[in-house]
């Protein structure tokens, strides 16, 4: 049965309205194609007939919804706020702070639920925003992140610095980790950038291998199966490269955001492709981002399995750029990245160079339980 189908029978059937209400909240958290839009707006219309009663439902609607349906669901939380304070009301203040502190509700339900509450009470922000230093949406981090600035520089010495160090506890966004470690810096108290983002800083790299005329991304070369996954780390290997035998070498870097420059610590091969491999160790297996950034094409292989790739090149690159979930098993995991340089020689061509960290979903720094090769 298609959605306008379902959805028809939703608003015409002479069932209870919050039953009815469900079921359209339901149906248009499924919405995953643009041509399912009158269908959605018929939903929409099921939704959002019952003013305050029905935000907290379309906020748990967010749990199961697709991309498409996210956004409708927040455009039906938008309509029903918007009514009820058109018409002089008070969103239900308990039951959504309720629902903002409960982290295990869906984070941009969570979001857009603070939006709109701290609108009608800006003093909540003293009262809530503290309580989320730590939390899985960034935003919120942030939020509480800027708070404890604001206390720290109405400070000074080992109060200001206190509250520095908390702030740090819960930053994840790099010009605020600047801020704090410019200050925490001028009390005497380096911060130590690349280990509080968990950047990986040793490795070891093997190249140049060939790629001119870029046909090298699709070629497995040494520590890349013929199937596409990639070889068990073999300190010992031996291939033949670019320009004669190669074999794993030490590369590592001190840089605060764990840039790791092949281009300025061994050389910019033109036409040509590396392998970078490091281990990370976790006590249980658990879940993770890598966050990676590159100008460079790139494949990425986590315990032997392709888990993400790109081939193009110098389109910018930026700390973050990409976000690879990924599950890591408990103990020792190795970690695998091809990184491809083209032949072009004009000035932004240049970078061959790549970053990359481990973090959970609020871009928290994970850290190996066990020493890096």
């Amino acid at each position: 049965m298609t959605l306008s189908i379902c959805l028809s029978i939703i608003v015409a059937a002479a069932a209870p309205e919050a039953a009815s209400r469900e079921s359209a909240i339901r149906m248009l958290g499924s919405v995953s194609r643009p041509e399912d839009a009158e269908a959605a707006r018929r939903a929409l219309d099921a939704v959002t007939r019952g003013g305050a009663d029905g935000l907290l439902p379309v906020l748990q609607g967010f749990s199961n919804a697709t991309a498409l349906g996210t956004n409708w669901l927040r455009n039906a939380f938008e309509i029903l706020a918007a009514g009820e304070q058109r018409a002089g009301r008070k969103l239900p203040e308990n039951e959504l702070t309720a629902f903002i502190l409960e982290t295990d509700n869906p984070p941009a339900a969570r979001r857009l639920a603070w939006e709109w509450l701290v609108r009608q009470h800006p003093d909540l922000k003293t009262s809530i925003i503290p309580q989320l230093l730590h939390d899985r949406h960034p935003d919120f981090r942030r939020d509480a992140v800027a708070l404890l600035l604001e206390q720290a520089a109405a400070q000074s010495g080992p109060a200001a610095v206190a509250l520095y160090r908390r702030a740090l506890s819960g930053a994840v966004h790099p010009d605020q980790v600047k801020t704090i470690a410019e200050a925490l810096a001028a009390a005497g108290e380096p911060v130590r950038i690349a280990e509080h983002f968990g950047f990986l800083t040793q490795w070891k790299i093997v190249g140049p291998f060939d790629n001119r005329d870029m046909k090298g991304f699709a070629v497995p070369y040494g520590p890349e199966a013929a199937d596409g996954s990639a070889e068990p780390f073999d300190a010992d290997a031996r291939w033949e490269g670019l320009i004669g035998p190669v074999r794993w070498q030490d590369i590592s870097t001190d840089d605060d955001y764990g840039l790791v420059d092949i281009a300025g610590q061994i050389e910019n091969y033109k036409g040509s492709l590396m392998y970078a491999v490091t281990h990370f160790g976790c006590d249980k297996a658990r879940s993770a981002e890598l966050r990676l950034g590159t100008p460079n094409a790139w494949k990425l292989w986590v315990n032997g399995r392709l888990i993400f790739e790109r081939e193009e090149y110098h389109r910018g690159t930026r700390m973050d750029q990409y976000r690879i979930p990924v599950r890591f098993r408990q103990g020792r995991n190795e970690i695998l990245l091809k990184v491809c340089q083209n032949e072009q020689e004009q000035d932004w061509a240049q970078d061959y160079q790549f970053q990359l960290r481990v973090c959970d979903e609020s871009g928290a720094a994970i850290h190996s339980v066990q020493e890096t090769p």
